[in-house]
C-alpha cells in the first residue's frame, strides 16, 4: 500500500499494538496521555495523541539521565526542534501523573491576558501542555541509578512561545 493511502492509526490502535511491544509501558504512557488530555480538556483543547517516535526520543533522553539524573533539555538552549518538559523527583516513587501535575501548577503563575508568567515563576511546562497547536506528544519514565526517577514528554508540533502574544494557550 503506498505510504500516502495509510490510515493514521487511531489511540486505540496504538495501545493495542504498545501493549504488545511493552506489557509495562503502556501503563505509563497511558497515565502521561490522560494527565495531559484532562489539562488540556479543561481549557478545551484537542486532545493529544501519542507518538511512537516522540516516545522513542523521549526513551532516548531518559536512558541519557539514568546515570546522573541531571536535570537539563536534550536541546542546547534556543535550539528545541520539539517541546519539551521536564521533571525530577527525589525517591522512586513518583509516577507520571504527578511529573504532569506539577507541570499543570505553573497555570498559577500564567496571565492569559498578557500571555506572560508571574515575574519569577516559571509557567513554561504548562503553556507546553495546553498549547493550542501541538498534537502529539510522547514521553518516559526511568529510575535514575541514585534512585530518583526522570522524566521527559516531548511535543510537536513545537510551540510554547511566551514572549508571543499569540492565541497559541486559549
Amino acid at each position: 500500500m503506498p505510504e500516502t493511502n495509510r490510515k493514521k492509526p487511531d489511540n486505540e490502535t496504538i495501545y493495542r499494538v504498545s501493549k504488545q511491544l511493552c506489557w509495562g509501558c503502556i501503563g505509563e504512557s497511558l497515565q502521561f496521555l490522560f494527565a495531559h488530555n484532562l489539562v488540556r480538556a479543561a481549557k478545551w483543547e484537542l486532545p493529544l495523541m501519542w507518538d511512537f517516535e516522540l516516545e522513542r526520543y523521549a526513551r532516548w533522553w531518559a536512558g541519557q539521565r539514568k546515570a546522573d539524573c541531571k536535570v537539563m533539555h536534550s536541546f542546547p538552549e534556543g535550539d528545541f526542534k520539539l517541546g519539551e518538559n521536564i521533571y525530577w523527583g527525589s525517591g522512586s516513587t513518583w509516577t507520571p501523573s504527578d511529573a504532569v501535575r506539577a507541570w499543570a501548577d505553573e497555570e498559577k503563575y500564567y496571565t492569559y491576558l498578557t500571555n506572560s508568567c508571574a515575574v519569577g515563576e516559571q509557567c513554561g511546562h504548562y503553556t507546553q501542555i495546553v498549547w493550542k497547536n501541538t498534537r502529539r506528544m510522547g514521553c518516559a519514565r526511568v529510575v535514575c541509578d541514585s534512585g530518583d526517577v526522570f522524566m521527559t514528554c516531548n511535543y510537536d508540533p513545537v510551540g510554547n512561545y511566551i514572549e508571543l502574544v499569540v492565541m497559541g494557550v486559549t
